[in-house]
């Protein structure tokens, strides 16, 4: 997906002519394995990093255009997102010091961006899933105006006939619509690659798929998203939803998401994927292809397979087969996109050493790791992993179970430490990095763990915002220091700011945890609730989930007061008595402003609402409780 060349064809000719080139590509890299083109012998892995960019209040910060620009660093690239950026690291021969060089080559690359970024108000944050992100944050003002996403955005949108629905359960759950592809942005990675042979590619690729769910487990960082505690790794399920271009409610199609662990083994060779790939999902956009890969072998060169790689890059699983060319000779590569960003860069290359290490030493021990375990089984693992991180249960080899950290600890580490040695790993190196894999699992705190457990030492404290902010915030610092993340401390509300980072919108105030009734509701409900939840406002929603009223403590009392005839036989609904089209505010307003409409309107409730539907409440009980701990602060400084 690097092309910025990339177009939406709505011309069927056109998109004929990208796939015919899909197709040749396809024949010139079998004709380049069979004739012995594709490099051997050669390992080399790599990485690619991806960020999130915030500002002073520790919100998105949609500055990655002026960033880049100020970099111009062609190792620095674009993402889907005005908040994101990426920078790749070049590839580095596997054995001795190369740990150690992508763990300084990764930190000199986030120094030059934290350098830079803070030219413009900005900070760089490493993390699968911001704590900070809103729903609003994802409007289309913040897509990179780049035509490869602008292409892609409409041609899933096409593919899906509507707006792209997302559910994940968790602690919390998780509802809600969203009108493009920017989601995908919510998420960020650190993807780690490991050459091959062709010769070699199915086997090492098959081990990939087998310890995929181990390492997802030990990784795991992005435990929330819009303010709600999901998957230990919600990337796992936000990614999939936000590329799925299948249609809802149709059961009886077995069709695989564009985003995937994949259905079964490898048995041969990598052209088994890339046809899968063109077989399963059709190509969404193209480009105009000027190389004949044929004619580029006859010259002695090596074809870039352009049009193979776009289509490629419209297909996520989580191990991807690449093809690339260094140094002049063509490869392919094992790309991990398991692998979340952060929590610091020390936790992410001991990630990258351990699945490297059990890609050499499970491959070693076991030649052929599809006749030990079935493939259902590790895909089993993989949801678990996603959904529970350390806390999982996994079925390893010859149906043996064992908890993430026994199985890590006992039986995966030695193997990785095997194939570490065996690649002629510094000594040191390997100490270093498995040890901090080793003390992770033992106390079972990975990235995710110490976001949830951060939030749950602040619950009775301040905003849901102010924790968020705080999360990040200590992420920040934390991530500057040497401390591996289940070292770390953990985050304290005041780290965030204070009131002045977090009461800027009324989406950062607003209540969430919402109670409504219905019109034909009995007027006898609003009144219990009002009782039992110590409420003096309910609002009316149709069935549509659309506010269509407010029902407020007052006009409850004016009923009692005319004391209205009313029984068993003919009880009063909520539509007598609710106040019809109450005045709304919408979640990104300025508080000032809401402040100002409440006085204005002489009005103590205002609901808010997005898109014609409620998502929030604002009371003046809200604006109280933060004068009061405003005016706490004052006084406690004076």
């Amino acid at each position: 997906m690097g092309e910025q060349t990339v177009e939406n064809y709505s011309d069927p000719a056109s998109l004929r002519l990208f796939v015919k080139a899909v197709l040749n590509d396809l024949r010139a890299l079998e004709h380049m394995i069979d004739s012995g083109m594709i490099e051997s012998g050669v390992r080399r892995i790599g990485a690619e990093q991806e960020v999130f960019l915030v500002d002073d209040h520790w919100q998105p910060a949609p500055l990655a255009t002026q960033i880049l620009d100020r970099l111009d660093d062609p190792q620095y690239t674009p993402e889907l997102g005005r908040f994101n950026l990426e920078f790749n690291l070049h590839p580095i021969s596997f054995g001795t010091d190369c740990l150690s060089k992508m763990e300084h080559a990764l930190s000199r690359h986030v120094a030059k961006l934290r350098e830079v970024a803070a030219e413009f108000g900005a900070k760089a944050v490493l993390t699968g899933i911001l704590p900070t992100l809103k729903q609003s944050d994802m409007g289309l003002q913040n897509m990179m105006p780049l035509s490869r996403y602008a292409a892609l955005n409409e041609a899933i949108k096409e593919l899906r006939g509507g707006d792209f629905e997302f559910h994940v359960a968790g602690i919390d759950e998780l509802i809600i619509k969203h009108d493009s592809v920017l989601l995908e942005a919510c998420n960020t990675s650190c993807q780690v690659h490991f050459q091959t042979g062709p010769e070699e590619f199915a086997k090492l690729y098959n081990v990939a798929q087998a310890v995929a769910a181990p390492v997802l487990a030990l990784a795991a960082n992005s435990p929330v998203l819009f303010g709600r505690r999901l998957w230990a790794e919600t990337r796992i399920a936000l990614f999939q939803q936000s590329i799925d271009t299948r249609l809802p409610g149709r059961h009886l199609e077995d069709r695989r998401a564009r985003v995937s662990f994949g259905d079964g083994w490898v048995k041969n060779s990598v052209l088994e994927i890339f046809r899968e790939d063109v077989s399963r999902f059709r190509a969404i956009i193209g480009m105009s292809i000027d190389e004949d890969p044929f004619e580029e072998i006859a010259q002695g060169r090596a074809p870039r397979l352009k049009a193979l790689q776009l289509h490629n890059g419209t297909v996520y699983r989580w191990n991807r087969a690449c093809y690339g060319i260094s140094e002049g000779k063509p490869h392919l590569r094992i790309e991990n996109r398991v692998l979340p960003s952060g929590p610091t860069i020390l936790d992410e290359v001991a990630n990258a050493a351990f699945w490297f290490g059990l890609m050499s030493g499970v491959s070693h021990t076991y030649p052929d790791i599809t006749k030990v375990i079935e493939f259902d089984t590790i895909k089993s693992n993989f949801l678990s992993a996603a959904r529970y991180g350390l806390e999982a249960q996994f079925t390893w080899i010859d149906d043996q179970t064992a908890p993430a950290e026994e199985l890590i600890r006992h039986q995966l580490l030695p193997l990785a430490r095997d194939g570490l040695e065996r690649a002629k790993i510094n000594q040191a190196d390997i100490d270093r990095y498995l040890g901090v894999v080793e003390a992770r699992a033992a106390c079972r705190r990975n990235g995710s763990k110490w976001i949830l457990r951060s939030l749950a030492s602040m619950k009775d404290k301040g905003t849901s915002a102010e924790r968020f902010c705080a999360i990040t915030a200590a992420m920040h610092t934390r991530q500057q220091t040497d401390e591996p993340a289940h070292e770390w401390s953990l985050a304290r509300l005041e780290e965030g700011g204070g009131w002045k980072h977090n009461y800027l919108r009324v989406e950062q105030i607003m209540n969430t945890n919402l109670f409504s009734v219905h019109e034909d509701d009995v007027i006898d409900l609003v009144a219990n609730m009002m009782d039992w939840r110590r409420i003096r406002h309910v609002p009316v929603e149709d069935n549509s989930h659309r506010l269509v009223g407010l029902v407020s403590y007052r006009a409850l009392l004016r009923v009692l007061a005319r004391d209205m005839p009313h029984g068993q036989d003919n009880p009063l609904a909520v539509r007598d008595i609710m106040q019809r089209k109450p005045i709304t505010i919408s979640p990104d307003m300025p508080t000032t402003k809401a402040i100002a409409t409440m006085r204005n309107a002489a009005v103590s409730c205002l609901p808010v609402v997005e898109d014609g539907r409620l998502v929030g409440l604002v009371n003046e009980s809200d604006f109280v409780a933060i004068a009061g701990q405003l005016l706490e602060d004052q006084l406690r400084e004076v």
